[in-house]
């Protein structure tokens, strides 16, 4: 059985800091490029960042370059997002996403609520 399973969404103060994880089972994590989207109210879900197979090679969205980072440990078949300098515009669900490139092959966590707010 396929799992993913985000946590480390909470509310968070603007400037602030957070780390989200997600730990995977149910699938060879190594095989898989491993991906955050994130969907506020009323938007589209959008691309956050994104980390291959390896952990070598790393991609961020605009908007959070720089203050985002992405990792992902495969002794834990765990994927994280450390988030910095957190901003109102930050404030979505946060989706953890697995991806086997060339196969179609993907899984999609349940989600963690970030909320940005004084």
């Amino acid at each position: 059985q396929v799992q993913l399973v985000e946590s480390g969404g909470t509310l968070v103060q603007p400037g602030g800091s957070l780390r989200l994880s997600c730990t995977t089972s149910g699938f060879i994590f190594g095989q898989f490029v491993m991906r955050w989207y994130r969907q506020a109210p009323g938007k589209d879900r959008e691309l956050v960042a994104r980390i291959d197979e390896t952990g070598s090679r790393r991609t961020y969205a605009d908007s959070v370059k720089g203050r985002f980072t992405v990792s992902r440990d495969s002794g834990k078949k765990s994927v994280y997002l450390q988030m910095n300098s957190l901003q109102f515009e930050d404030s979505a669900v946060y989706y953890c996403n697995a991806l086997r490139m060339g196969w179609g092959t993907e899984f999609w966590g349940q989600g963690t609520q970030v909320t940005v707010s004084s």
